[in-house]
């Protein structure tokens, strides 16, 4: 299997990581929170340290997620056609 292939199942599992990070994210906030939607960075009405808190959960969340599902599509296209996708 040509690993040029690979780049457009990797866009297209990026970018389901990132709506699938997004959906946990606003689940966790909302039992944490128990609000539905974490603070903006504008929102005048919210203190730094909330803000922050949110970016760096909603950040690392993120970045777990997004390495899990391009490490699982990297795995399944070694399964697929023999050949790893990206650096050995």
């Amino acid at each position: 299997m040509n690993k040029m292939l690979y780049k457009p199942l990797n866009f297209g599992v990026s970018a389901l990581g990132g709506l699938l990070a997004g959906q946990i994210f606003k689940l966790i906030w909302q039992r944490v929170a128990g609000e539905d939607d974490a603070p903006s960075a504008t929102d005048k009405h919210r203190g730094w340290p909330e803000i922050l808190v949110a970016a760096a959960v909603q950040g690392a969340i993120f970045g777990v997620v997004t390495a899990a599902a391009e490490r699982a599509g990297a795995v399944g296209f070694e399964k697929a056609g023999g050949e790893w996708p990206g650096d050995d």
